[in-house]
C-alpha cells in the first residue's frame, strides 16, 4: 500500500536533477509540499514550476552549496523562517572524486566528505526531532552499492557511503518506535550526472538503472510495512553488495580495483 504525504514536507537536497529531481516528482505525486536545495537556482526554479503545476502543491526553493558548513544551518533557518515543518527529508546531494588518493585534489577529497558526510549528518540531525514528532514521514540518506567494501580509485567516496550506510542503519534503529521510516538507499551505477561530475566512467560497475527504476525501489521500501534500514537497488547489485561483504579484503581489494578499471 503506498504511503501518502499530502499535508506534509519533504525537504530535498541534491534536487536540481537525478535521483533528487526524481524523489522531488514522486514525493509531490503523493502530495507531500517541498523544500528543494541544490547549487543551480535555474533548474530549482524550472522544476519548482514544473511540480507545482502539474500537482497544485507548494515548492519552496534554496539555493545552497552544501559543501559549504556554513549552508547547513541556513537551510534549517530558511525552513524556520518560511514556516515549513518538516517531515520527510530525502539526503541525496554528494559527488564523487575518481583517481588514486596521492593523485586527489586535497580541496576537492575535503569537499566531498563535507558534502557527503558533514552534511548529510548535520540536516539529520537538525530535522530529527521534527521527524520523529511527525511520524509520518521519511528519512532516506542516499548511500551506494560503494558502501559494502572499500574502493580502490574511489577511497573517499567508498568510505563516505560506508559512514552512510552505518550511521543511517543506526538512527534507524534508534527512532524505531516512532513511525519514521529511515533508510539508506544504495544505488549502482545511474543514468544520472554523477559521472560528468566524476569525470569519467571508468568508475562504473554493472548496468545502468535509470533514476525512475532507483526512486521506484526506494518507495516499495518506505511503503512496506517495516521499513529496511538498508535497501540496495537491482538484483545484481544486491548480489554484488553480499559478495562484498562476505568477501576478505585480499581477495575483495584486487577484484574491486579491476573493475574499477585501474
Amino acid at each position: 500500500m503506498s504511503v501518502h504525504f499530502a499535508g506534509t514536507t519533504a525537504l530535498v537536497t541534491g534536487a536540481s536533477s537525478g535521483l533528487g529531481a526524481e524523489f522531488a516528482r514522486v514525493l509531490a505525486a503523493r502530495g507531500a509540499d517541498l523544500v528543494l536545495v541544490a547549487r543551480r537556482l535555474d533548474r530549482l526554479e524550472a522544476l519548482a514550476r514544473e511540480l507545482e503545476t502539474r500537482h497544485g502543491i507548494t515548492a519552496r526553493i534554496l539555493a545552497a552549496d552544501l559543501g559549504e558548513p556554513a549552508a547547513w544551518a541556513r537551510v534549517r533557518a530558511f525552513t524556520d523562517a518560511e514556516g515549513v515543518r518538516v517531515s520527510t527529508l530525502v539526503n541525496n546531494a554528494g559527488f564523487a572524486t575518481y583517481g588514486a588518493l596521492a593523485e586527489t585534489d586535497p580541496g576537492r577529497a575535503d569537499e566531498e566528505v563535507r558534502l557527503n558526510v558533514g552534511a548529510l549528518t548535520a540536516l539529520t540531525r537538525l530535522y530529527l526531532p521534527d521527524l520523529m514528532s511527525e511520524g509520518r514521514g521519511a528519512l532516506v540518506n542516499v548511500a551506494s552499492t560503494a558502501a559494502f567494501q572499500p574502493v580502490p580509485s574511489m577511497a573517499v567516496y567508498g568510505a563516505t557511503k560506508a559512514y552512510v550506510r552505518s550511521f543511517t542503519a543506526a538512527v534507524a534503529w534508534e527512532t524505531r518506535a516512532t513511525g519514521l521510516r529511515v533508510t539508506a538507499l544504495c544505488p549502482g551505477a545511474t543514468k544520472t550526472e554523477f559521472f560528468d561530475v566524476v569525470g569519467s566512467e571508468d568508475a562504473k560497475v554493472g548496468r545502468y538503472q535509470s533514476a525512475e527504476q532507483v526512486v521506484r525501489r526506494a518507495m516499495r521500501a518506505l511503503d512496506a510495512r517495516r521499513t529496511p534500514p538498508v535497501v540496495v537497488s537491482g538484483v545484481a547489485n544486491r548480489v554484488g553488495a553480499v559478495l562484498g561483504r562476505l568477501a576478505p579484503e585480499r581477495v575483495g581489494l584486487p577484484l574491486t580495483e579491476a573493475l574499477m578499471g585501474r
